[in-house]
């Protein structure tokens, strides 16, 4: 369960799906100020994995996954998704999950799903059969007249998670797809999500804050530090697809979770300023506990 570093990680290229090379990014802010974002970011993504990004909030992480998939420039460094380098969007190669649902309003869940597939340029004859099969792969069948506001948070997550599906692409990048959601929906689609693995072999990169639901569901972990994010570590989560709820009550989950918290706790602490830190500590002092052995009070 150690964490590798990110060189012990990188992986031959006809292994990977996805290449990152010396990946950096910056922006100029309101007042002038330029912010960097990445800082010389590699990372081979293989193919058939489910992959997780977790860091800092604001660290850039979706930043990164953005750059992946053709939707910002990289300020040095390049993508390459098959061996091609990335210069803009791929939908025939790279499909989205946001956070946000993105489901036009005005149309049914049907078509919705068929909206992403003249996108893509998928001829007019082919394009209800994919829709009707995605909305099957994800339970909504027989919601698939009904429109976004008469569906639930989670319903509207899988309507666009089945057009992802129905484009057919290889690779899917997920942005935070349940933070949104309860908890109980959140593992019931994480475990969905785990099953849609096992059986399709598509390349998934999930963008998530979440522990629990990084260590349910990858098979790696990356680990990223504050902004400007770097890697810090990758963890190998060694658990077969599709994964079962009795693994998040085993010691097994409770160790890798252990271990990227620790990973990331220094990390948060350098976001918000280590005020929650500092404070606990002059309290434990305060109380003449946890203190080390041979300390003055």
């Amino acid at each position: 369960m150690s964490p590798t570093t990110q060189m012990e990680s990188a992986l031959a290229g006809q292994d990977a799906a996805i290449t990152v090379e010396n990946v950096s990014h910056s922006f100029v802010s309101r007042d002038g100020a330029i912010v960097q974002t990445l800082d010389n970011v590699s990372l081979d993504i293989r193919r058939g994995e489910l992959l997780c990004l977790i860091g800092p909030s604001g660290c850039g992480k979706s930043t990164l996954l953005n750059i992946i998939g053709g939707l910002l420039q990289a300020g040095s460094g390049q993508v390459k998704v098959n061996g091609r380098p990335i210069t803009g969007p791929s939908p025939r190669e790279l499909s989205f999950v946001f956070q946000d649902n993105t489901l036009f309003p005005w149309s049914t869940i049907l078509d919705n799903v068929k909206v992403a597939l003249e996108f893509q340029g998928v001829p007019e004859s082919e394009r209800q059969g994919r829709a009707e099969e995605a909305l099957e792969a994800v339970g909504l069948t027989e919601f698939r007249n009904h429109y976004p506001h008469q569906l639930s948070g989670g319903m509207k997550q899988r309507a666009s998670l089945a057009r992802a599906l129905s484009l057919k692409t290889d690779i899917v990048l997920m942005d935070e797809p349940f933070a949104a959601l309860d908890e109980q929906t959140r593992i019931y689609l994480g475990e969905e999500l785990s099953i849609l693995l096992a059986k399709s072999n598509k390349t998934i990169i999930l963008v998530t804050h979440s522990l629990a639901e990084a260590v349910f569901l990858a098979d790696r972990i990356v680990v990223m530090t504050a902004r400007p994010a770097s890697i810090k570590a990758v963890i190998d989560v060694k658990e077969d697809h599709p994964r079962e709820p009795e693994f998040m009550a085993s010691g097994r989950f409770a160790d890798y979770r252990n271990d990227l918290y620790a990973l990331l706790r220094a990390e948060i602490e350098k976001t918000i300023g280590g005020f929650v830190g500092s404070a606990a500590a002059r309290d434990r002092t305060r109380r003449g506990i946890c203190q080390p052995a041979g300390d003055a009070p």
